[in-house]
């Protein structure tokens, strides 16, 4: 199991990261903004320096073949299942369901990203703020590690891979220095 995850960039990069679990390293991708302490909606950066903690998960049953090992919680995603994003929006950070009125992400998506996506608590209740970013996930990542807009991804082999060994008391740490 793994405890402690520490994410810090690579050397040069502002994207790209290495994942330390202690015994294994992966290659990740970052937001487009890189790591900030600062952390904004729509800014594109994964927050820093803050410890953020797997709740949940959500996988592609249509698309992976089993459902992922795993201690966390994971739910099939549906055609219905959404995650708002519009921060004057009472829901503003949560999971929603579609159709949804207001600004939001579809989290059954044409592209592979979330096929299997795991829900890190940043800016969760209680003590949401308006502004401060959501749908901080750790996900598949973009061919090529293109970067992401805040979140955390990983290959999806890799990913299924700390899928396996993480919990609810796992602990990931994202460095904004190399």
């Amino acid at each position: 199991m793994f405890e402690h995850i520490a994410v810090r960039r690579k050397p040069g990069s502002v994207i790209k990261g290495i994942m330390n679990t202690g015994n294994f390293q992966f290659t990740c991708v970052l937001g487009r903004s890189g790591a900030s302490v600062s952390k904004r909606e729509s800014d594109g950066a994964t927050p820093a320096h803050r410890v953020l903690v797997p709740r949940y998960g959500y996988w592609r049953q249509d698309r992976l073949a089993q459902r992922p090992q795993t201690k966390l919680p994971l739910t099939a995603i549906s055609a219905h299942d959404g995650w708002c994003d519009e921060p004057v929006h009472p829901a503003y950070n949560q999971p929603v369901k579609l159709p949804f009125d207001a600004s939001h992400e579809a989290m059954m998506r044409a592209d592979c990203l979330y096929d299997l996506c795991i829900v890190l608590d940043w800016n969760m209740v209680p003590g949401r703020a308006r502004w401060r970013g959501s749908a901080i996930f750790l996900h598949v990542a973009k061919e090529g590690y293109q970067p992401t807009e805040g979140c955390i991804a990983l290959a999806l082999p890799d990913l299924l891979h700390v899928v396996a060994r993480i919990n609810q008391r796992t602990r990931i740490t994202v460095f904004k220095q190399a």
